[in-house]
């Protein structure tokens, strides 16, 4: 399929420690953004969220809280993952109502600047 992109476009998807925005925290993220061009780049990672991966959540992603015990805290890749999305769209499933929003939380966090209104979505 030919996409008509003006700029890029990130497609994200995250899998977390569990469903709640404010609370919960992000074990994977993965993106693959796509240029006008149709070049793809993609950027992948384990994060240990600091925090327990909740039974339900590991049934679902299989991400388990020995998976991620390894990986680096959000505050050491947040800078890259807010450079991915630096000029471009985004889009994913649901992404408007959790994806982005506990995104926005995350970054908050860390105090890296993340302005979701300088994006346009696709959810």
């Amino acid at each position: 399929m030919k996409l008509n992109l003006k700029k890029p476009l990130v497609v994200l998807d995250l899998e977390t420690t569990g469903v709640s925005i404010v609370s919960d925290r992000i074990v994977e993220f993965s993106a693959m953004k796509v240029q006008p061009s149709g070049e793809e780049e993609w950027l992948t990672m384990r994060i240990n969220p600091g925090i327990p991966i909740s039974p339900e959540a590991t049934r679902i992603h299989g991400i388990s809280d020995a998976d991620v015990a390894d990986a680096p805290p959000f505050r050491d890749v947040a800078k890259k993952i807010a450079s991915f999305f630096e000029g471009c769209d985004l889009a994913g499933f649901n992404s408007m109502k959790f994806d982005i929003p506990i995104l926005c939380e995350e970054f908050l966090r860390v105090n890296v600047d993340f302005n979701p209104s300088r994006h346009r979505y696709v959810d």
